[in-house]
């Protein structure tokens, strides 16, 4: 099996969704033969589900990983390239451009036009496979920045890299000794710095759309488990894992 493919199946495994998922179905197979496991077993998926969802404690996991870079205000030098890390899109021909992007492709082209409306003299770099699409997400992603003003001639396809680390390997080369701007979500900006630093790239980090904002008049609302933060826990245990094997292939 390909290794991208397996760390990816092996990811989604260890989300708490599907460890809930595992857990209910332990439950279920030994509810007659092995009641104290079943019980243990339904009892911890209870546990996961409730603290993922639950914001306070959501928040609480992602914080760290995105309090690690301030938001990009201006360079005291002219910027050479703003680099935006892929995501994901999904290419429905009926759609605008913009809205076949997926969620975190779109935040991060807007902090991209955003930081190219204060460096007009920078060159966008575009980054991310196809993914099983017919079209790469640097492709996608280029095309809503041309949809959305950015002049064709200043963006530059990187249509290859399959994850974070494949990207700074790619991109390195092009901007090494240049004044760059590394555009990602702001959850996975530490690691992605980290593989372009490993690359001797010394870029201007950009977190784009942060999940945790500060908020001193949280209503009651705030205290009640909820879907969107189950994804928010998600994602930071993803980061919290990719940190991990990035610190584990850089010890080895």
């Amino acid at each position: 099996m390909d290794l991208f493919l397996l760390k990816k199946i092996i990811g989604l495994l260890v989300m708490p969704l599907s460890v809930v998922m595992i857990l209910l179905l332990v439950a279920i197979l030994f509810y007659r033969k092995r009641t104290k496991l079943s019980f243990s077993a339904l009892l911890s998926a209870t546990m996961i589900l409730f603290v993922s969802s639950f914001p306070p404690a959501s928040d609480t996991f992602m914080a760290p990983l995105e309090d690690s870079y301030p938001a990009f205000t201006r360079s005291s030098d002219p910027v050479d390239y703003i680099i935006v890390l892929g995501c994901a899109h999904t290419t429905v021909h009926s759609l605008p451009v913009t809205s076949q992007l997926k969620a975190c492709s779109l935040e991060r082209l807007v902090e991209a036009i955003r930081i190219y409306q204060i460096h007009p003299e920078a060159r966008i770099i575009t980054s991310g496979y196809a993914g099983g699409d017919e079209t790469s997400n640097a492709e996608k992603v280029k095309q809503a920045a041309i949809l959305l003003g950015v002049p064709a001639h200043k963006i530059i396809t990187e249509n290859f890299p399959q994850d974070t680390e494949e990207e700074a390997e790619l991109i390195a080369p092009r901007v090494r000794n240049k004044n760059v701007v590394l555009i990602t979500n702001a959850n996975h900006l530490p690691r992605a710095m980290k593989y372009f630093e490993m690359q001797g790239v010394n870029a201007i980090p950009a977190p784009a759309s942060p999940w945790v904002k500060e908020d001193n008049n949280r209503t009651w609302q705030y205290y009640v488990p909820n879907a969107n933060k189950l994804k928010q826990t998600s994602i930071a245990w993803y980061e919290t894992l990719g940190q991990t094997v990035q610190w584990f292939k850089g010890w080895l």
